[in-house]
Parts: C-alpha cells; structure tokens; sequence
C-alpha cells in the first residue's frame, strides 16, 4: 500500500513455508530494494502477513528496527547476498 500524502509505503509478504528460515532475508531485500528505488521522504514498513509465520513477531520486529537493518547492511557478507536477491538474472 502506497500513500503519497502521507509518504508511507506498507509491503505485506508472506513466506513460503511457516518455518521459512530465509523470512528475515527475505524482508530485508524488500526493504532494501524499496530504499533504493523510492525517495528519501518515505517511511517504509515490510512486515510478514499476520498468522503466516512461526516467529513473525521477531522478524517484523528487526525490520522495522532501524539501527538493526542498518547494521545488518553494514555486513559486507550479507550486503552481497541481499544484493544477489536483488540481482536481475537471466
């Protein structure tokens, strides 16, 4: 859901399985690819749809958490995995 007046961007996804372990990595390549393609002026919030994974509440809590997406695309090891999510491939 986009909402240009208010300049908030909302991404409900839900995981392949209810015990995906790649649901945080998944969230975060969303939520890295919507910083890159959208203006500095909006808020995001990727979240798992509710009720679609075991541990939801701890992952939508790490991508809401600014300092913690932050840190995790300061490590260089998952920086380039994200960015191989994001690669086009053909």
């Amino acid at each position: 859901q986009v909402d240009d007046a208010q300049s908030t961007v909302s991404v409900e996804f839900t995981p392949t399985i209810p015990h995906c372990s790649m649901a945080t990595l998944i969230g975060l390549s969303i939520k890295v690819k919507l910083l890159r393609s959208l203006p500095e002026r909006f808020k995001l919030d990727v979240h798992i749809t509710p009720g679609t994974h075991a541990s939801e509440h701890a992952v939508n809590k790490q991508l809401a958490d600014k300092e913690r997406v932050a840190a995790a695309l300061e490590n260089s090891h998952l920086l380039e995995v994200v960015n191989q999510c994001l690669s086009a491939r053909s």
